[in-house]
């Protein structure tokens, strides 16, 4: 199972009224579970490890922006946008490492001050050795960057502040 189909698992549970799913393989075990509105995932180790397979985390899945008193649910493959007074939070959507540059001779991709919008891409975050690059979902200016370069990030946890245009 890719990348891909455990992502439309996740879509699919998140459109139905299915509490859990769990998908075994030869090689390793996906459980998606769904509480209130939001999708949590565990991704068990492999039973055969391998190099690939047990740094598996998390996959996130899709889906519409909350109200900014209720938790945001998980995304496909961008950010969640979680409006709080004037501005929106961009929150991570996946656990890997934060990076605000393409390679250390490389500008950052925003600064604060920064117009963006949306299919800029904001900051790259590796899991399992994958590049990813995340593009921002929404028009506006950058307010606050929340995270070091090179640090480890945790799903959903807000990385950047922005003014919406």
């Amino acid at each position: 199972m890719d990348f891909k189909q455990i992502q439309e698992l996740i879509k699919m549970v998140n459109k139905s009224n299915i509490g859990e799913l769990t998908v075994e393989m030869k090689d390793f075990r996906v459980t998606i579970k769904q509480k209130e509105d939001k999708i949590q995932q565990i991704v068990s180790s492999p039973v055969h490890s391998t190099p690939a397979m047990s740094h598996m985390h998390h996959v996130p899945a899709h889906t519409s922006a909350p109200p900014a008193t209720i938790p945001a649910t998980i995304d496909t493959k961008k950010e969640t946008p979680v409006t709080l007074s004037n501005t929106i939070t961009i929150k991570s959507p996946m656990i890997g490492t934060f990076y605000r540059k393409a390679g250390p001779d490389k500008p950052n991709f925003v600064e604060v001050g920064d117009e963006i919008i949306p299919g800029k891409v904001i900051c790259i975050i590796e899991a399992m050795k994958l590049f990813n690059e995340i593009e921002s979902e929404v028009k506006g200016r950058i307010v606050k960057v929340l995270v070091e370069d090179a640090s480890p990030v945790e799903y959903d946890q807000p990385l950047f502040l922005v003014e919406p245009a």
